[in-house]
This record gives C-alpha cells, structure tokens and sequence, in this order.
C-alpha cells in the first residue's frame, strides 16, 4: 500500500464578505483537482483522449545539499518542496527523485526494527546521518506492563546513546510526570511544540499519521522501516512525487462544527481511498 501525503498551507481566518455570504458548511469539502491552472486538467483530459500515460522520469542524482532554482513552471506547494530538495528546477508527479529529508521521526514501535535495518545495511560501526536531525518519541508502549514491549524502549535508549541523538523525549518514571520533563506525549504533537515542524521542510516518520506534520506548511510522510533505515545512514531518499489535491475551505466555521465533522465531510466526497499516494493541500 502507498502512503499518503499531505502538504498542508498553515490556516488563514475565513472572512465572510458583506456582498458574498459565507459558504453553506457543507460546500465546505469541494475539492479542486490540482492548484495549477489548467495544468492537471489538461492532463487528465489528454489521457482520456486516448493519449498515451507519461513514464516516469528517470530517477535523479542523489543531491549534496537543498538546491534553489529558478522557477520555470507553475508548481504546487508539494511539488516547489520537493524541488526545493532535489537537484531538479522543477518536479512533476511520477518523477522519481533523490529527496535530502530534514527531519526523521520515529518511536518505540518502529525505531528499533529501524535502527537494526540501518546497522545491518550499513555496518556496526556506520554513523548516523546527522544526530540533530533525528527525533525519537516513545509514546506507543509506555504504558504496559508487558516485558518485550518495554524492551522496545530500553532498545531506544541505547541507540540514543550508541549514536548520539540530541532529541530524545524520554519517560522514566510513570507515577508521577512531573518527573519526566522530557517526556512529551504523543509524537505527532510533541513533534509541532518542540519546533520540529517547520514550512518547506521535508519530515519522515515511521508512522502512518506523520502526514499530520503538513498543516505547518511542509511535506510530511509516514514510511516504513526500511526506507527510515536508509534515511538514517544517507539523509536522502527515493520519492515519486505524488499528484496533488487541493481543498478550498471557505467562510467561517459554526460553533457546532469541528474540524473533524470538515475531514468527514471530504472523505464521504473523495472516498476512504481518495487521497492514497496523492498530496492534500489545503487552502481558503
């Protein structure tokens, strides 16, 4: 199965206009197909013309460091990221490329698979990456009593040790959390209050829900362990840019609505499989 992206434009107060009344709640949920003009429209409509699908591009030079280029080509949010971090000046969907990634998160129920990925692939004595760069949220286990689950986050703690890594939110005493200051509950939150999540950013996590990270503006994915693995020896990986879908979210929002009742409405319009290796880009 392919994850999900999502690439999320920080929010923006919706304003009613005087001589326009505010959409109905439920025309919340339309969705645009691509934010280029015209761009994926015509696309879509040459390959139900007949006309042959494009083949994917072929797959770049892993690249040193982020690149800047000149614009040539209208591009989504998804897409000027990910060109933004690739040695290409633009991207399309179904490029594959060489992505340098800013941040890697993982947590108790995948780090340690990931860290025996990267020390069979790479060597015992290999380094990570960049230690700064690498989160480590235990979140999932803590709270069990079972021996082999509690294992998984004795695991983390050596590797923090063994590798160095600077961002490692620890809980050692569960009675009391005033004792844990480091502790910082679930991952995908811990992640946005500690200042991980920055826009135009690249953030990996072995987590399916990481995509939550794209509502401050940057392309966030979960992956699996094998591909954190290889992150964690190269600081790059292999994406297919994926296409986008853009939601316009316009008037204000009623008391007696909430953001839940906003992605319900969109996934009953697009379908539970709707945005499957597709880029959710919000706007309004």
């Amino acid at each position: 199965p392919h994850p999900s992206f999502t690439a999320a434009r920080g929010p923006r107060p919706a304003r009613a206009s005087a001589s326009a009344p505010a959409r109905s709640p439920a025309s919340t949920g339309k969705v645009r197909e691509g934010e280029r003009e015209g761009t994926l429209e015509e696309r879509e409509g040459a390959a139900h013309a007949g006309a042959a699908p494009r083949m994917p591009a072929p797959t770049s030079s892993p690249p040193p460091s982020h690149h800047h280029h000149q614009v040539t080509r209208p591009m989504t949010l998804t897409e000027k990221i990910l060109a933004n971090h690739t040695d290409a000046a633009s991207v399309r969907p179904g490029d594959n490329i060489w992505t340098t990634v800013d941040k890697l998160m993982t947590h108790d129920v995948c780090g340690p698979g990931t860290f025996g990925i990267f020390q069979k692939e790479f060597g015992e004595n290999a380094k990570v990456w960049d230690p700064e760069r690498v989160v480590i949220i235990p979140d999932h286990y803590i709270f069990t009593t079972d021996a082999r689950a509690n294992r998984n986050v004795d695991i983390l703690r050596d590797m923090v040790k063994q590798y160095g890594i600077k961002y490692f939110y620890d809980i050692t005493d569960r009675a009391d959390f005033k004792a844990n200051p480091d502790y910082k509950g679930v991952c995908h939150v811990a992640l946005a209050q500690e200042g991980h999540c920055k826009p135009g950013e690249v953030l990996l996590g072995t987590d399916s829900h990481t995509c939550n990270a794209g509502a401050f503006g940057q392309f966030a994915t979960g992956v699996g362990n094998t591909d954190a693995g290889f992150v964690l020896g190269t600081g790059r990986l292999l994406v297919k840019v994926p296409p986008a879908m853009r939601f316009v979210l316009d008037g204000e929002l009623p008391p007696y609505l909430m953001a839940k009742d906003l992605i319900l409405q969109i996934i009953g319009e697009i379908g539970v499989a709707g945005g499957t290796y597709k880029a959710m880009e919000f706007s309004g």
